[in-house]
């Protein structure tokens, strides 16, 4: 396992674990990285994939009522439409 300083942005390291490491010692990973460490895994050299903590922040705000008050409907939005007036006879 390799350590790199000063990339993680809350533990100041981030260590780099091959593919067939962290494959062998998930739980640990996972473990550590709930405990705040921060992992890439790397397969042949190159990083595939990060492991940390998940962001833990404001919740989102609901989707309904997002937009209140920013749409308005015509007055005549309902009213039969001239040109099928005569489908309705």
């Amino acid at each position: 396992m390799k350590v790199v300083k000063n990339q993680a942005p809350s533990s100041g390291t981030v260590e780099i674990v091959g593919a067939f490491e962290a494959k062998t010692n998930l739980s640990r990973l996972l473990r550590e990285a709930h405990a705040g460490k921060h992992f890439v895994i790397t397969q042949r050299g190159k990083p595939v994939a990060e492991l940390h903590p998940p962001a833990i922040g404001k919740p989102k705000k609901g989707l309904w009522g997002d937009m209140k008050g920013d749409i308005t409907m015509a007055e005549d939005f309902c009213d039969p439409l001239p040109e099928f007036e005569s489908f309705f006879t």
